[in-house]
């Protein structure tokens, strides 16, 4: 799927959405799938957005629910919309995961760039502290397998 498809469904899913609130339609709609999609189901949870948003706000300080509900909208767009080019890429390779790599080849090819540097040294740090999580923890099961097999 281009990105001019997603865009066309995602002006088709904000029409429909239009048509059923002005129907007085419940927000549930049913998606191409069959399956009952909810307004909540599309968007991050608030409590989330909410707690990252108050970091640099002074504590007697007060977020808007305009604006709360404003960042969760862009948000979870930019989140879809970075995760739908990295699905693309992983259906391309015939991979049925989308790995961190496919999500730095998305933000390469999407024009953020700046966040490819960045968001590379932390993978490569994520997964180093993973690996080494795992090796504490074999090692762990080994002493422990170690102790009962001397009793």
């Amino acid at each position: 799927m281009s990105n001019s498809e997603d865009s066309q469904q995602y002006l088709n899913d904000i029409l429909v959405k239009d048509e059923d609130e002005a129907s007085g339609d419940e927000s549930d709609r049913q998606d191409g799938h069959g399956s009952m999609l909810r307004e909540q189901d599309r968007f991050l949870p608030i409590c989330n957005i909410i707690k990252i948003m108050k970091v640099p706000v002074p504590q007697n300080g007060k977020i808007a629910k305009d604006a709360r509900e404003c960042i969760q909208e862009c948000v979870s767009e930019f989140i879809s919309f970075i995760s739908s080019e990295a699905i693309e890429r992983s259906v391309a390779e015939n991979r049925k995961t989308v790995n961190g790599d496919d999500l730095l080849v998305a933000f390469s090819n999407l024009g953020f760039d700046n966040y490819v540097e960045p968001l590379s040294i932390y993978l490569q740090k994520y997964r180093e502290s993973n690996k080494s999580d795992r090796n504490l923890f074999l090692e762990n099961s080994y002493t422990s397998e170690d102790i009962s097999d001397k009793q």
